[in-house]
């Protein structure tokens, strides 16, 4: 388990990453944790005293990576954007990502590349989909996130790659 201290940070105007709160994992923390790793992985431990599991650490450059501090997460530990955080973390071996049979139904025989891309693509990313699609509200709203997520798969697009199509189109 790796310690350390670290300031909860908020990007301002970045891509598909605005408004994010998030952490930075420092190179040699990084590397720390999974030595040789240059690609998103999961991570478990705490942040002050709350234990955490299945977070993902996502590549910043320069071998520094972020980890997003979503809002129940900021609620939990009472802290925002500037405060001063305990981290401690290792790599997450036991996270397991686990595709919604409705998505598996959808990507059926029909897209056999589509379900070949998806499951291609890093745990990471696959969990952004997953994670997008269950956190729908609506029948409605998750069978919009389903389509929408094996077409950006037909056309071998990432999430963030989708995201910002869907932000071009909105504008």
């Amino acid at each position: 388990m790796v310690r350390f201290n670290t300031i909860i940070l908020q990007y301002g105007e970045n891509a598909d990453k605005t408004g994010w709160t998030y952490i930075e994992v420092p190179a040699d923390v990084a590397q720390q944790i999974l030595p040789g790793n240059k690609r998103s992985f999961r991570v478990k431990g705490k942040l002050d005293d709350l234990p955490i599991a299945g977070i993902s650490a996502m590549p910043a450059g320069n071998g520094n990576f972020i980890m997003a501090l979503k809002k129940e997460i900021r609620k939990s530990i009472r802290k925002e954007s500037g405060a001063m955080l305990r981290v401690q973390l290792e790599h997450d071996k036991d996270f397991k990502l686990e595709m919604p049979d409705d998505l598996h139904d959808c990507f059926g025989y029909e897209q056999p590349d589509a379900l070949a891309y998806f499951t291609g693509l890093t745990k990471s990313h696959q969990g952004y989909f997953i994670k997008w699609i269950n956190d729908a509200k609506t029948v409605e709203t998750r069978a919009g996130r389903i389509a929408k997520t094996i077409s950006a798969a037909t056309r071998r697009m990432d999430y963030g790659a989708m995201l910002r199509e869907q932000k071009k189109l909105r504008e």
